[in-house]
């Protein structure tokens, strides 16, 4: 009798630890590293404080802690708008954000946990369509920089309001129609024809202008051949027919066809006779 008492006693007291640990248990709950927890109240709703990590107490039944991830998390929102001058473009935009954790009460009241997709791919088509609305289509490749920069700015503040911050916001990617496509090929064979008949303009003119400046070079050499002949008189001309002589004499001494050069005045193809 006596040790049927005794493990009588060991399991009613091994229940009764059972039973208080299981109740401890139940009023403990954790926080991880990156997280922050909300309570909701079953009569106060959710109160209006943030815990921070670690083991905390609650009342169970009455609590119920709410956990949220406040790490920086990546997120890809792709769009369909339209450009300044009616193009359709397709844009994809990355962004990096984490809920602003002193603020967390009033977005689990507003939102839900599922905050991210209630507000981010609404936003980002919000802001999408108006700053792109603002450009052409060839803007959105040549000043893209400037893009990026007021989306992001404008996506920040936007998202600011719901308790987001964006810690980094870019196009990922940017397509146009298939129109648009065209349109710019057929541009780019427009613009090298262009520059093709430029550039035979321009030949055309280096051309003229070469034959302007022969022109001129000849007229100066006739001005100055005219110029010497009137103040050397016949003597220039005399030089010049004795040179050619000479010259023709040379060639004509080298030539295997001629076996006897007369000396003396002769050689010179009676130029003396011809000056007389």
């Amino acid at each position: 009798m006596a040790s049927s008492r005794l493990f009588n006693n060991i399991g009613r007291i091994g229940i009764g630890i059972a039973l208080a640990g299981g109740i401890v248990n139940s009023m403990l709950y954790n926080v991880d590293g990156g997280h922050r927890a909300v309570i909701f109240d079953r009569f106060q709703g959710v109160k209006p404080i943030v815990i921070g990590e670690g083991t905390h107490f609650m009342i169970p039944w009455l609590h119920r802690p709410i956990i949220f991830d406040i790490r920086t998390r990546p997120r890809s929102i792709p769009s369909i708008t339209g450009t300044k001058d009616l193009q359709t473009i397709n844009i994809t935009l990355r962004i990096l954000y984490r809920p602003q954790a002193e603020v967390l009460p009033k977005i689990f009241t507003n939102l839900g946990l599922d905050y991210e997709e209630r507000v981010l791919p609404s936003i980002t088509n919000e802001v999408l369509k108006s700053v792109v609305a603002q450009f052409d289509a060839i803007e959105l490749i040549t000043q893209r920089t400037l893009i990026s920069q007021r989306v992001s700015e404008l996506l920040t503040e936007r998202a600011a309001q719901f308790g987001l911050l964006l810690d980094d916001i870019s196009i990922t990617h940017l397509s146009f129609g298939p129109e648009f496509t065209s349109a710019v090929e057929l541009k780019q064979v427009a613009q090298q024809d262009a520059e093709k008949q430029r550039f035979l303009v321009e030949k055309a003119e280096q051309s003229r202008q070469a034959n302007v400046i022969a022109a001129e070079g000849d007229a100066r050499a006739a001005d100055l051949i005219g110029k010497a002949l009137g103040e050397a008189g016949d003597g220039l001309i005399e030089l010049r027919r004795i040179e050619a002589a000479e010259d023709i004499a040379g060639q004509l001494s080298r030539s295997r066809n001629i076996v006897y050069l007369p000396h003396g005045p002769q050689m010179l193809l009676n130029i003396s006779g011809a000056a007389q």
